[in-house]
């Protein structure tokens, strides 16, 4: 059953990352209040969705610890995930809990995406820009 919902989760993810890179509706302007909106709702929907993953993979066992000398285990709420993974997606990372396990592959991937997806949205915006002072 956890892996079932693992790979909801996952999919849910990817959902949401085709979605940004795929709708086209965004006004062509040099701020885009509604490619700003949805790279928010995306980025938010990211978030939660590697925070239920977090989340989904601690009932299987420990993923987060609070240092690597003693492994002390970080208690596993839907709150403590969902920090982990808005700290991850941010690029904070205050090192406060630290990832072990198959959750640091989760982690690159999502600190990944948090540094491409605004990247992305600066991008479109420019060529949105651009574009607009061709015509």
């Amino acid at each position: 059953m956890i892996n079932f919902l693992v790979g909801v989760t996952i999919l849910f993810i990817v959902i949401n990352l085709y979605y940004f890179f795929t709708n086209k509706t965004y006004r062509k302007s040099h701020f885009s209040t509604a490619l700003f909106l949805k790279l928010f709702f995306v980025l938010c929907g990211v978030l939660i969705g590697f925070g239920i993953l977090y989340y989904l993979l601690s009932l299987k066992g420990m993923i987060l610890v609070d240092n690597l000398t003693d492994r002390k285990p970080i208690e596993p709420t839907i709150w403590n995930m969902l920090y982990f993974s808005g700290v991850t997606m941010l690029s904070v990372g205050y090192g406060d809990m630290l990832p072990v396990g198959i959750t640091r592959f989760f982690a690159l991937i999502q600190s990944g995406i948090g540094i491409l997806l605004p990247t992305a949205y600066f991008m479109k915006t420019f060529d949105s820009s651009e574009t607009s002072q061709e015509q």
